[in-house]
C-alpha cells in the first residue's frame, strides 16, 4: 500500500486541513499518516474566539522516533504551517525522510483573496517560498502565488498572465506548480498545472458554483496528493482534484446557509471511490 504523511494543523471543527486531507486520502486507498503542527477548535475563518495550541516542539520529537522504525513515505504532503518554526522543522523532516521516491507536495496555505491569513506576518511568504523551493509539487491559488513571488495580488488576469506566474513558481525550485481556482471564462473555474521539465500547460476546469466554502484548497491537494501518490499522470490527477472538489461544492449549495463553514465533502466520497476504481 502507498503511504502519505501529512503535515499540517487540526481544525477541529471546520472541514479542513488533517479533519479533510486524513479521509479522503484513506478513501482512496491510501494509508495516510499525519504530524499535527497545531490543534485549534475550529479554522480562523468566519469563526471568532478560537482556541490554539502549538505544537511545534512535538514535530522532531515525532520524527526522531520514527526514524527508529525506518519509516518510508511515498509523499510528504505539508499544509498550513502556523510559523516560521515550523517551516524549518518541516523542511528538516523532508531532508531527512525524503528518499530517491519520494514526492514533495507543499500546499503553501497562508492566504485568499489577495490577503493573508490570520496571524501571518509580511514576511512569512518569503519563508514558504524557501519550502516550496525543496518541493516537487507546488500547489498555492493566485494569492499565495503572488505573495511568494513579490507581485500585486490580481483580481482579474488572462491566460497569459497566469502562465508567467506558474513559470516564476518553478524558477524558485519546484519542477511542477499548480494554481488552483483559475478562471479563464466567466462560468467556468479549476486548475492549471505547469511542467517545467517539459516545459507544458495542462488545465482542467468545471463549471462555476458561485458560492465559496472553506477548505476547498486542502480538498483539492489532498486528491491530488493522493492520485498522483497512487500512480496517476498529472492530466489524471487535476482532472479528478478539480471534479471532486466541484462536486463537494454542488453537494453543499443546498445546505449553505447552515454549512459555510466547510463542504460537505463526506457526500461526495462515493463519487471519489468510484472515479478511482
Amino acid at each position: 500500500m502507498k503511504r502519505i504523511v501529512t503535515i499540517q494543523d487540526i481544525s477541529c471543527f471546520g472541514k479542513c486541513s488533517i479533519t479533510v486531507a486524513l479521509p479522503i486520502i484513506s478513501a482512496m486507498g491510501v494509508e495516510c499518516a499525519i504530524i499535527p503542527t497545531s490543534v485549534l477548535s475550529t479554522h480562523t475563518g468566519g469563526f471568532e474566539g478560537f482556541t490554539f495550541r502549538d505544537l511545534s516542539d512535538d514535530i522532531p520529537k515525532i520524527k526522531e522516533h520514527w526514524k527508529k522504525y525506518n519509516l518510508h513515505f511515498d509523499t510528504i504532503y505539508t499544509g498550513y504551517l502556523g510559523s516560521v518554526e515550523q517551516i524549518n522543522y518541516v523542511m528538516e523532516f523532508a531532508r531527512e525522510f525524503r528518499k530517491g521516491d519520494t514526492l514533495l507536495f507543499v500546499d503553501p496555505a497562508m492566504g485568499d483573496h489577495g490577503r493573508l491569513y490570520t496571524g501571518f506576518s509580511p514576511d512569512f511568504p518569503s519563508h514558504m517560498a524557501r519550502l516550496c523551493a525543496m518541493a516537487d509539487i507546488v500547489v498555492p491559488n493566485l494569492t499565495e502565488a503572488s505573495f511568494m513571488l513579490g507581485l500585486e495580488y490580481k483580481s482579474e488576469y488572462d491566460e497569459s498572465y497566469i502562465k508567467n506566474i506558474l513559470r516564476a513558481l518553478c524558477k524558485m525550485g519546484p519542477r511542477k506548480a499548480i494554481l488552483t481556482g483559475v478562471s479563464y471564462e466567466k462560468g467556468t473555474q479549476g486548475a492549471v498545472l505547469y511542467d517545467s521539465e517539459v516545459d507544458e500547460f495542462y488545465s482542467y476546469f468545471e463549471d462555476n458554483i458561485p458560492m465559496s466554502f472553506h477548505g476547498t484548497g486542502d480538498t483539492f491537494a489532498s486528491v491530488f496528493a493522493g492520485a498522483i501518490t497512487r500512480g496517476a499522470t498529472d492530466r489524471e490527477a487535476l482532472r479528478l482534484a478539480v471534479g471532486f472538489t466541484v462536486e463537494c461544492i454542488r453537494a453543499t449549495v443546498p445546505y449553505a446557509k447552515e454549512h459555510s463553514y466547510g463542504t460537505m465533502f463526506e457526500k461526495s466520497l462515493p463519487w471519489l471511490i468510484e472515479k478511482i476504481k
